[in-house]
């Protein structure tokens, strides 16, 4: 078998030709019915299949700082993946989803502009593509199916002519009927309601077809065809977008159709709708969702026709009279068209019918992370990024969205630290909730996440280095400062520098600590230091003396091993024995519940042990030969163990475990081993 053939075998074998026909379905308006009589949900405003499709995929709820918050799985782009997943601002995507919500069930916020607001970069053009390709997707499913009809021909023509406006096929009952329809067709759990005109062509084609029919609407409605609607952007079925241009390019037109002059000659009037193009932006959206990408820039003509669409849930097309739509209105801007409109008077009626959902930049490191990682993971780049690297310049952008903590003993970084989840000495949830209180403009200012992107782009195409490490990437921070763009005040510049100082000093601590473990990695020296040293505070503690292992002798406590271990996480002697019997009650507890203790369950002996076999081994290892490089065969192989190890345990590479283990031999040559 030829490679093509083998090819078009595989194809055949993958496709689902069931699935094309259920989505291509077309039947008598009669089925249509008996279909919304089995689920009535067929029958859904754009509001609710947008909320029922957003919960559809789920949810999660978790507790922060006394606060429940429900994250709606949704929004990590199950349709691709995650590749536009939306990280670190659930409790502003739970307004968001609240406000679809109110919506769906009729509470007035269908009569309102969704405006999505907040700084640039911040994922309002994320979620409004979200949305649009969530809805997309659903239609495509049993449980979002929703449907559309078409007319048979005028004059024996073989062809169907589609409705327009992709209008749902209960419209064609007639309004007098509508009521006892809907409670037919309605369930316990779902009220069918038939509201709204048929569009010009439809009521062109009825009016037709009733003349024809005698005025008997059962005869009329055989010339009529139903069909699945799937909504697609791409070929402008239910999914509208509308973007600013210049005014001379662009009238209102784009958004409610215009007159197709080659049809004038065919039916002999502009005011015939058959001569008229009903695909504006709000017509092609019916039943599903518009867009409108920085809605603020439109000129007063545009926001007009947005007033009535939004309050009336109706258009005006040239020379038609007023047609009624079933869409979802969506608009995001930034901050400073969002203060131009506060500060305009006569923008009243607009500001009066929009509901602002903000969406600032994330505050929490570790979701920060998580944006970058997506971007520069490694399977993404074909370079190394040297770890902590992708962390802290995710740091540094958090640090310039926080506000200076009003508490004098807390600094910014420790804010960002109890942000993430950290707990710090006398700083409780509730204290953590009072900062964010106090932050009432954290995350709408700062740093854009594609600023960093940029300066992570521009390390990891220098053809120079084959690892990315800290200091690159936070030197292009840096320098990038200089011709940024959105950045003016020199004093904010200079703040913003300082950050960077911040980042490299915090930077400095971790690499410390990590080759600090990656020397006193050795399993069996630590047991037997926490052994030693549990074995003195057990006799310290009960006042009893300590057998030595060599000579046999029973001989006092070693308070001096135990001070030199307490010393290193800051026991002062005024705390010692409260700190010994709070370890001898902690393996007493463990003990009753039938468990054996281990350095490991307690974190804050387990650094000390580490920080003491450290102490201890950093003289033979003689780090600070790697800066004279000057060193003997002994101490070569003593730290080709400890890049090993940094390399297998913590993700390095051959390049940047060098790298570090270089950079702290440095900071030990100066004397700052602590």
């Amino acid at each position: 078998m030829s490679t093509a053939s083998h090819i078009v075998t595989l194809i055949q074998g993958l496709q689902d030709v069931s699935e094309f026909r259920q989505l291509h379905w077309t039947g008598t308006y009669t089925e249509y019915l008996d279909l919304v009589k089995q689920d009535p949900k067929v029958a859904r405003k754009a509001y609710q299949r947008l909320y029922d499709m957003i919960v559809s995929h789920g949810k999660d709820e978790y507790t922060e700082f006394k606060k429940r918050i429900t994250r709606y799985r949704f929004f990590d782009d199950p349709m691709e993946g995650g590749r536009d997943a939306v990280f670190g601002i659930d409790v502003h995507l739970m307004r968001l989803v609240s406000a679809f919500k109110s919506a769906a069930q009729g509470y007035g916020t269908d009569r309102r502009v969704l405006l999505l607001h907040g700084p640039v970069g911040s994922a309002k053009s994320t979620i409004a593509r979200l949305l649009k390709k969530g809805i997309e997707a659903y239609s495509r499913t049993p449980e979002g199916a929703l449907y559309t009809y078409e007319w048979r021909g005028l004059d024996g023509d073989t062809e169907w002519v589609p409705c327009p406006m992709h209008e749902d096929p209960l419209k064609l009952v007639p309004p007098e009927f509508r009521d006892r329809v809907g409670e037919q067709l309605s369930s316990p759990d779902f009220q069918v309601r038939i509201e709204g005109e048929l569009d010009p062509v439809c009521r062109f084609y009825y009016r037709e077809y009733m003349r024809r029919s005698d005025g008997d609407w059962t005869r009329m409605i055989e010339n009529v065809r139903v069909k699945r609607l799937v909504l697609s952007e791409k070929d402008r079925v239910g999914i509208g977008t509308f973007q600013p241009k210049d005014e001379k390019n662009q009238d209102s037109t784009e958004l409610t159709g215009d007159v197709n002059y080659r049809k004038i000659a065919v039916y002999g009037s502009d005011s015939d709708p058959r001569a008229f193009n009903f695909d504006g932006e709000f017509n092609i959206a019916n039943r599903g969702i518009v867009e409108f990408i920085e809605v603020l820039k439109l000129d007063v003509a545009f926001l007009y026709d947005l007033l009535t669409a939004s309050q009336e849930h109706k258009i005006k097309p040239k020379k038609f009279a007023q047609c009624d739509i079933d869409e979802v209105i969506l608009g995001h801007t930034n901050e400073p068209e969002y203060r131009k409109l506060q500060n305009n008077e006569f923008m009243e009626a607009l500001r009066d019918r929009t509901v602002k959902i903000d969406v600032p930049y994330i505050t929490r490191l570790r979701d920060e992370v998580k944006i970058y990682e997506k971007d520069y993971g490694i399977t993404r780049v074909n370079k190394h990024i040297a770890p902590h690297t992708i962390e802290m310049a995710a740091m540094w952008a958090i640090l310039t969205r926080l506000q200076e903590p009003k508490k004098a003993q807390l600094t910014l970084l420790q804010k960002l630290k109890l942000y993430n989840g950290k707990t710090l000495a006398g700083f409780t949830e509730d204290n953590v909730k009072e900062l964010r209180k106090e932050g009432v403009r954290e995350g709408m200012e700062g740093i854009s996440p594609r600023y960093v992107q940029d300066k992570l782009s521009n390390a990891l195409v220098n053809d120079e280095v084959e690892c990315i490490n800290p200091f690159m990437v936070l030197n292009e921070l840096d320098s990038g400062l200089k011709h940024h763009s959105l950045i003016a005040d020199e004093d904010l510049k200079k703040k913003y520098r300082e950050l960077l100082g911040d980042v490299k000093k915090e930077y400095e601590n971790i690499a410390k600590n990590e080759v600090q473990k990656a020397i006193s990695a050795d399993e069996e020296a630590i047991t037997r230091l926490c052994a030693n040293y549990i074995d003195n505070v057990k006799a310290y503690t009960q006042k009893e003396r300590v057998r030595n292992k060599f000579t046999g002798q029973y001989e006092e406590p070693d308070e001096r091993l135990m001070r030199s271990i307490e010393d290193k996480i800051d026991i002062p002697e005024s705390r010692k024995d409260d700190f010994r019997r709070e370890i001898m009650n902690y393996i007493g507890a463990l003990a009753v519940e039938g468990k054996q203790f281990a350095y490991r369950t307690n974190e804050r002996l387990h650094r000390a042990l580490e920080l003491k076999l450290f102490e201890d081994q950093k003289d033979s290892i003689k780090l600070t030969s790697l800066v004279s490089n000057v060193m003997d065969k002994d101490t070569q192989e003593k730290i080709e163990v400890v890049k090993t190890r940094l390399i297998k345990d913590y993700g390095y590479c051959t390049i940047c475990a060098g790298d570090i283990l270089n950079y702290v031999a440095s900071i030990f040559a100066r004397g700052d081993a602590k």
